[in-house]
């Protein structure tokens, strides 16, 4: 079975990494990092013009067409050059679930926006102590809308949202909202995370969404959210591609050129083997990954797939960016040195949506469940 990337994904590969390679300078990271927003709106809308952040919009809402593949594709040339937008959540977590389950109205009026860069989505999955399958959140029926009460913790690109997907339960099961931001009874709280991109506390009290402001039908809901959350966890997996393989390449080209004894340390036994670990675990980070990926974007069953390369992009993923670390010695902790924004950005994507404990609690319920043949 050939899992190459065909043509036009090649081309696209080539494309996002031409402009995040000649945009994603370090001065240009420290300056961002310098702003109150930490967000590079120049990048972002060289990103739209290229095309990039409608790739995988419907061609009807002025996308480019594809899919969550293609979308990922992006994802690890962003990891790979810890580009501070917020691809992520606007894309993933806010314009495929839309795209996917949305009436046409909801997308006409939202997935334009996204792929010129002028609207900015996102999903509130994160609630203290809840699994983000079974929300805290409150959605009480008024009328033909809902009223919605609950905290979301930890919201990707929160304070730059113009919309953010909010999952809420109804008692019967589960709806998910688009919420506007702006809405009477929305407050939008920045939270700084380890790598300094936007996130916030949204709190809803006494929200109202009317039945057009709901995202497919109510019976829809738990499909809905399962769906989201998979595919906003292995979109995470792709980020860590890209973060783990840069790490790695830091890694060699410091050890080769790094002297002791007047040899580079790239030739002690003890390096290269630490970095020949780093090498593999990325390797199946990557592996691992791409399978979930792929599954997702077939339509086909991956909650195993999903969980197994959560589980890589977590634990293997610390394994690299330490060893990275380790390897460039001091220079491994001056903030003036690139390095530690990959180890900051490989914690964020351990923490986010499960580490490795219940990704394998989550395999071990999913092999418990399976029919024993006899």
């Amino acid at each position: 079975m050939d899992f190459a990337f065909n043509e036009e994904q090649q081309d696209l590969q080539g494309l996002v990494e031409k402009i995040l390679g000649s945009e994603v300078t370090l001065e240009r990271l420290k300056e961002v990092e310098g702003s109150d927003t930490n967000f590079d709106r120049e990048l972002w809308g060289k990103l739209a013009d290229a095309g990039v952040l409608g790739i995988a919009i419907p061609e009807a809402q002025g996308g480019g067409g594809y899919g969550f593949l293609e979308a990922s594709l992006v994802l690890e040339q962003i990891g790979r050059t810890v580009a501070p937008v917020p691809y992520y959540a606007s894309v993933v977590l806010g314009a495929l679930p839309i795209a996917r389950f949305g009436t046409n109205a909801q997308k006409d009026a939202l997935l334009p926006g996204v792929a010129s860069g002028d609207t900015i989505l996102s999903a509130a999955l994160n609630e203290t102590g809840a699994d983000p399958l079974a929300p805290t959140t409150t959605a009480k029926v008024d009328g033909d809308g809902f009223v919605l009460d609950g905290v979301k913790e930890c919201v990707p690109a929160g304070p730059l949202a113009d919309r953010v997907l909010v999952p809420a339960s109804t008692g019967d099961g589960v709806i998910v909202a688009i919420v506007d931001t702006k809405a009477k009874g929305v407050t939008v709280e920045r939270q700084d995370t380890t790598n300094h991109h936007p996130e916030a506390r949204i709190t809803l009290k006494g929200v109202k969404v009317g039945a057009d402001d709901v995202l497919g039908s109510t019976a829809q809901g738990n499909e809905i959210l399962t769906w989201l959350v998979e595919r906003a966890t292995a979109a995470l997996c792709a980020i860590a591609v890209g973060v783990c393989e840069e790490a790695v390449k830091m890694t060699a080209e410091y050890t080769k050129t790094r002297e002791q004894f007047d040899r580079p340390i790239a030739t002690f036994q003890a390096v290269g083997q630490r970095a020949a670990d780093a090498y593999i675990d990325t390797e199946a980070i990557r592996l691992t990954g791409w399978q979930a990926i792929w599954r997702l974007s077939e339509e086909l069953p991956a909650a195993a797939e999903v969980a197994v390369a959560k589980f890589w992009a977590s634990e293997g993923g610390q394994r690299v960016v330490h060893a990275a670390q380790h390897l460039h010695g001091g220079m491994g902790v001056d903030r003036d040195y690139p390095l530690h924004r990959y180890f900051l950005w490989a914690k964020v994507i351990e923490l986010t949506l499960g580490s490795t404990t219940p990704q394998l609690l989550k395999l071990g319920k999913i092999l418990a469940d399976e029919p024993v043949s006899v």
